[in-house]
């Protein structure tokens, strides 16, 4: 077997029978969307799903009319927070080969989807992990958002291998108590200004059903941005306790002791905890259970600067700081109306980045550096082949073929860019998907700019970014197509500063954008041309 795919063991094509059985188990939902293709169990060809467009057109270029391909995601669609359909769950069962990027960059009820209903002898490969084989470079996701409090998030440490868990697998985090004057809310705010609120104590704790109206599941080894609002000033604790679910009919596994958290709102945080207790007051930090040891604590970058710094620190050792600038009004809208009133004041942690954003240590969009995307070809040619022998030669001359396209297109980007003055190669956007292209083609990633999902920004906000793009002369802001309702500060700022509005293109395709070199050279021109003289 290939080693960079895995295969289940069990032969071959009992899924076309077992269609409305493999369906019931799938984590899906109903859609009116637009019809897409259906792969099919009679076409002679090899059916071939994907989870992104991006990674269905690079397949396509290598297995040509010998392949069947679809992805899950739809072009123009956000695979940070696509939720799959039943088509999607059908066209899976009929997959012969599957491939994800992963790397946490998939929604994962699109991950639970592929392995929830992908036969046994499918071929199922994650490309971005699998990747450094042919020499891909993968750096790390470096998040810095300099919020004026701390950022607290949540955070699952550890595979779980030892417990049987797979990347399919759940670690839940159930809030089973909490203190305090007023009432605390956990939540996160989706891409549209939808919510989804993970703990809320204003009415109580139901352990008769598990908790699980105060239950946030997670991935292994992944963490998710939240926010948190507090409706009195005081001291609250919460209390915190961790299961995995290997899977969907396994009994969860208890992950060590509960563990309760101190947050001191509008109060002297030292006087709130333990005496020598460390005040989480800047930074990032995560409520973490650790998986592998089953212990909780809390993960901490007191500098904010990425994950490469993060101490580990006992959950009872630490007060979390709310301070009294961290007051703001609830926004209108009905998906705010759990936590009060529009316009009453409360006491908020701001989640920092718009928009279901799970992920791991590894930025995830490494082909944004077209070699990194040679790597993925090279393994979805080894593993075409593998799947179908009887094509491989197809398979080698189409690979072969589009890598010295790709080469070329390596050649172009580079030149492109090269043409831009050095003082003039600064990026920003409202999306932290463009390290790879920094990194490989002489960028400077400026900043990306995200919209407080709770409030409007605030003028101290404004005048950072108004800052940022007059002390380094910034040229142009670049705003992804299918994100552009979103970036409305972003777009009202650079219009004051006299600042350009570009598009450049992130994780999917549109009727513009119809390919991976499209895609490529169409950034590389609008770099050029919006950041040059």
């Amino acid at each position: 077997m290939n080693p960079t795919s895995h295969q289940h063991s069990a032969p071959g094509r009992v899924r076309r029978t077992a269609l409305l059985a493999l369906l019931a188990a799938a984590p899906v939902v109903l859609s009116g969307c637009v019809s897409r293709p259906l792969l099919a169990a009679d076409s002679g060809r090899l059916q071939v799903i994907t989870t992104t467009g991006i990674l269905r057109d690079l397949v396509s270029q290598v297995g040509g009319d010998a392949v069947d391909v679809v992805s899950v995601v739809p072009d123009s669609a956000d695979p940070h927070s696509y939720e799959p359909t039943l088509r999607d769950a059908r066209n899976t069962v009929y997959a012969d080969v599957a491939f994800s990027n992963y790397a946490l960059l998939e929604e994962h009820n699109v991950i639970k989807t592929l392995d929830a209903n992908l036969a046994p002898d499918a071929i199922e490969v994650s490309l971005a992990e699998e990747a450094v084989k042919y020499a891909a470079e993968l750096i790390p996701l470096v998040e810095n958002v300099n919020l004026d409090t701390v950022w607290l998030g949540m955070r699952a440490e550890g595979q779980g291998r030892q417990l049987g868990a797979t990347r399919a697998s759940e670690v839940l985090l159930k809030a089973t108590a909490a203190t305090g004057p007023g009432d605390v809310f956990a939540y996160l705010t989706g891409s549209i200004g939808d919510t989804d609120v993970y703990f809320d104590s204003s009415d109580g704790f139901d352990a008769s059903d598990g908790f699980a109206d105060d239950t946030a599941t997670l991935p292994a080894d992944a963490h998710t941005h939240l926010s948190w609002a507090f409706t009195e000033p005081g001291v609250y604790t919460l209390t915190l306790q961790a299961q995995l679910q290997v899977d969907d009919i396994s009994r969860p596994i208890d992950l060590g002791k509960p563990a309760t958290y101190t947050f001191a709102v509008g109060v002297d945080p030292l006087e709130a905890g333990a005496p020598g207790a460390t005040v989480l007051d800047e930074g990032h930090a995560d409520l973490t259970v650790d998986v592998d040891r089953r212990a909780m604590g809390v993960q901490y970058d007191p500098s904010g600067g990425g994950e490469h710094a993060q101490q580990w620190l006992e959950a009872e050792r630490v007060v979390v700081d709310v301070p009294n600038k961290a007051i703001t009004e609830i926004p209108a809208g009905r998906q705010y109306s759990f936590i009060g009133r529009a316009g009453d004041r409360v006491y908020q942690l701001a989640q920092a980045v718009l928009g279901k954003h799970v992920h791991g240590e590894i930025d995830p969009h490494l082909w944004q550096n077209v070699r990194n995307a040679m790597a993925y070809v090279k393994l979805i040619r080894d593993t075409l082949t593998e799947a179908d022998p009887s094509h491989a030669a197809e398979f080698r001359a189409s690979a072969d073929a589009y890598l010295a396209e790709l080469e070329r297109t390596d050649d172009y980007v580079r030149s492109t860019i090269g043409r831009i003055p050095e003082g003039n190669r600064y990026l920003v956007t409202t999306h932290d998907a463009f390290g790879y292209l920094a990194e490989a083609y002489g960028v400077r990633i400026a900043g990306f700019v995200t919209p407080n999902p709770a409030t409007e920004p605030s003028l101290a906000d404004r005048r950072k970014l108004s800052q940022t793009l007059r002390s380094l002369r910034v040229r142009a802001v670049f705003l992804e197509p299918n994100l552009r309702s979103r970036a409305s500060t972003l777009s009202e700022v650079a219009g004051e500063q006299g600042v350009q509005v570009c598009s450049i293109y992130g994780d999917t395709f549109d009727d513009r954008v119809r390919s991976y070199v499209e895609m490529v050279r169409f950034n590389a021109d609008s770099l050029r041309r919006c950041l040059s003289p």
